[in-house]
């Protein structure tokens, strides 16, 4: 690879999920590019013009495909010509909240298969500092028979992207890339900033690299923790957090940040990650660990307090009708990984099976398959006893939620995007 120059790159991009897809749809518009992706139904419909994560326009997938000759593949043999792979496949927890790394030892032993001497692999996938180096490309040497740093060459770059997020596009976020020399670094670097708009930042080494990815979601993780449990403190106090939250944000190095749900594949996940390895070095992360824990308890903490509410107003909530309001991790988005809204839901079915979960954006066949509960793409006149809105999209902003209630009813605000006089608590 050293010799070769940009003209010569022949990118592969294996996993084409969320971060996968618009990365290879991007590279394609500079580079012949290949998405291969197990998933042989997944890659048909790619084909066929329509991305199911809507984070790739069927416009943007099909000008990929017709005018830059982008294609997607489940065939190892047709990515063996590639010579710069991509590896972006998730980086789950199981269910002890362990890091589970089999995603990317098989994505690992499928580069192994075609790898040849001089190519470059990229990981993509959050991880802790040194899996990369320690966990990843030993499978790679294994599987191929050559050696690193001689017979081919490494590089990280965390992905940034925001599922649903239509302003942070993948070309507009800043990358921070490295690579396992430095000639390798500077080309990863140029490949990277051929595509982007705001350009990259060079880290000194994949291990930093590695380390700056999962510090940005685990920081984010403390400050949502922070926020929820000042809201706890103030719905014990009676007073409302979005009320305190604007009064101390009027001060100029106030960082306004709102309690909630934390779910999602990257924010609920990746600080176990950090949290894990740490110990191995001896090193008990308490604050992160104790953010976790808080934010993993916030979905049951919403139905306590919404079956709080209820008894205050005298509504029972043994076989109560509850309407909840969106399954997703985050507002005008399909993306139902790892969300807290089936905490509420699961507490809440200790008292009652008559809940309904209305989400327009999510699949139903994906909620079923996923957490075994059946959601409802459209609701009917029937009337309910409580309705939280647990999710902000766009179609519930304007719904007729006084139309769903009966007489004596619950709204709860989790979001606290709804009318004051509405709402009869908000988290």
């Amino acid at each position: 690879m050293q010799n070769r120059t940009m003209n010569d790159i022949k990118i592969a991009v294996i996993g084409l999920g969320y971060v996968g897809l618009p990365l290879a749809r991007l590279f394609s518009t500079k580079f012949p590019t290949i998405g291969f992706d197990k998933n042989s139904l997944r890659v048909e419909k790619l084909m066929s013009g329509h991305d199911d994560t809507l984070e790739v326009s069927d416009d943007l997938l099909k000008e990929a495909i017709e005018k830059h000759g982008f294609r997607c593949t489940s065939s190892l043999e047709e990515i063996k010509d590639c010579n710069f792979y991509v590896v972006a496949v998730p980086t789950p927890v199981d269910e002890n909240n362990r890091p589970d790394l089999k995603p990317l030892w098989s994505a690992s032993e499928s580069v192994g298969k075609v790898i040849s001497k001089g190519d470059v692999v990229v990981y993509e996938s959050t991880v802790y500092p040194g899996v990369t180096e320690e966990e990843c490309l030993p499978v790679v040497e294994k599987v191929s028979g050559l050696k690193f740093n001689q017979d081919f060459f490494a590089g990280y770059s965390p992905e940034r992207i925001n599922p649903g997020d239509k302003m942070h596009t993948v070309e507009k976020i800043k990358k921070v890339t490295s690579g396992s020399t430095a000639e390798i670094a500077e080309l990863v670097d140029k490949v990277y900033n051929s595509v982007l708009l705001n350009g990259t930042h060079k880290a000194p080494s994949i291990k930093v690299a590695e380390a700056s990815k999962i510090i940005e979601n685990s920081q984010r993780d403390v400050n949502i923790a922070f926020m929820n449990e000042l809201a706890k403190i103030f719905n014990a106090m009676g007073i409302d957090t979005h009320d305190v939250i604007e009064a101390a944000a009027s001060k100029w190095n106030f960082i306004k940040l709102s309690p909630g749900l934390v779910g999602g594949h990257c924010i609920s996940v990746d600080p176990y990650y950090l949290i894990q390895k740490a110990q191995v070095y001896g090193v008990l992360p308490r604050v992160m660990s104790n953010a976790r824990r808080l934010n993993d308890g916030m979905g049951a903490y919403v139905a306590n307090q919404t079956i709080k509410t209820m008894n205050k107003k005298g509504v029972l909530v043994k076989d109560a009708d509850i309407l909840i309001l969106g399954i997703t991790f985050k507002e005008n988005c399909p993306d139902i990984r790892n969300t807290k809204v089936v905490d509420i839901y699961h507490t809440l079915n200790e008292y009652t099976d008559n809940i309904t979960i209305y989400d327009p954006w999510a699949g139903v066949e994906s909620v079923k398959k996923e957490y075994g509960i059946n959601i409802v793409k459209k609701i009917d006149n029937k009337k309910y006893d409580a309705v939280i809105l647990a999710v902000a999209h766009n179609e519930f902003l304007t719904l007729d939620i006084k139309s769903l209630l009966k007489e004596n009813s619950v709204v709860y605000d989790v979001k606290g995007v709804l009318e004051r006089s509405l709402a009869d608590d908000r988290l």
